[in-house]
């Protein structure tokens, strides 16, 4: 393990973040898991999907 992360560890055991900064990234995770579980069950649908795109060649002389 780095130095720098054992003193981020130390730093956080000494100032922990709020409660309202932990519900905030656990329900931008929790938005996240819902995302993508709703594309893999349902799918993505076609209006959204990337066409393969055809790599433009030179032509050769």
């Amino acid at each position: 393990m780095n130095i720098w992360q054992l003193l981020r560890m130390s730093r956080w055991a000494r100032n922990p973040p709020s409660a309202k900064r932990v519900k905030l990234v656990l329900g931008v995770i929790l938005i996240c898991l819902v995302l993508f579980a709703i594309e893999r069950w349902i799918g993505v649908p076609d209006w959204l999907q990337l066409e393969p795109q055809r790599r433009f060649r030179m032509p050769r002389p």
